[in-house]
Formats: C-alpha cells, structure tokens, sequence
C-alpha cells in the first residue's frame, strides 16, 4: 500500500518535466516565442540554453534586424522579448547557430 502514493508521486513529476522541457512546433517554449529580442542575463533567465553542435532543439541566426520568425534572434540590452542565460547542463532548450534555414527541426 506504500508503493502506489510513491509511484504517482513519480508519475506526477515524469509526466510534467517531459511536458515542460520540449520546444513545440509552433517554436515556442512554455508559451514563449523563440524568436525575438533578446536579453543574455546571469540571473532570472526565461530560458536556459544550451549551445550544441548536434541534435540541437532550435537552430538560431543571429540578425540585426526583423527578428520576426523562428530562430531568428536579436541580441539587445533594453526591452528584450525573452532573456536567456547559456548553460552548461540542464538546459531547458540546446541551440544550434545557423547562418541560413533557422527554425524547428519537426
């Protein structure tokens, strides 16, 4: 009888961190849209991220202007749309940087 609230209890936690760590189709991430301005802070971060070379969760191009589609991301220091913090584990999402076809691998 001990083992059944042990193993909702595990459920419960397994079924929301897989729900919570995944970057949708519709590139978003918790209801955030990746793409945007965007803040790289050391502290209150909406989104830790990973830089990878490989199985990444959102290829990103670096732009100067017209952040206005998936991936496409523009660094700036004053009223960011999302902040980010890179990290080196437990990353809520792994990036790739591209130079061209940025966006969802889905």
């Amino acid at each position: 009888m001990k083992f059944i609230p042990i193993l909702l209890i595990a459920l419960f936690f397994t079924a929301n961190y897989s729900i919570a760590g995944e970057v949708s189709s519709s590139c978003t991430y918790n209801g955030i849209p990746l793409y945007g301005k965007v803040k790289i802070v050391d502290s209150f971060p909406d989104i830790k991220v990973k830089v990878v070379e490989n199985f990444p969760d959102l290829k990103v191009k670096n732009v100067q202007s017209f952040p206005d589609s998936c991936g496409k991301w523009k660094y700036v220091e004053n009223f960011p749309d999302f902040k980010i913090k890179f990290v080196d584990s437990f990353p809520d999402v792994k990036i790739k940087y591209v130079d061209s076809f940025p966006g969802v691998k889905k």
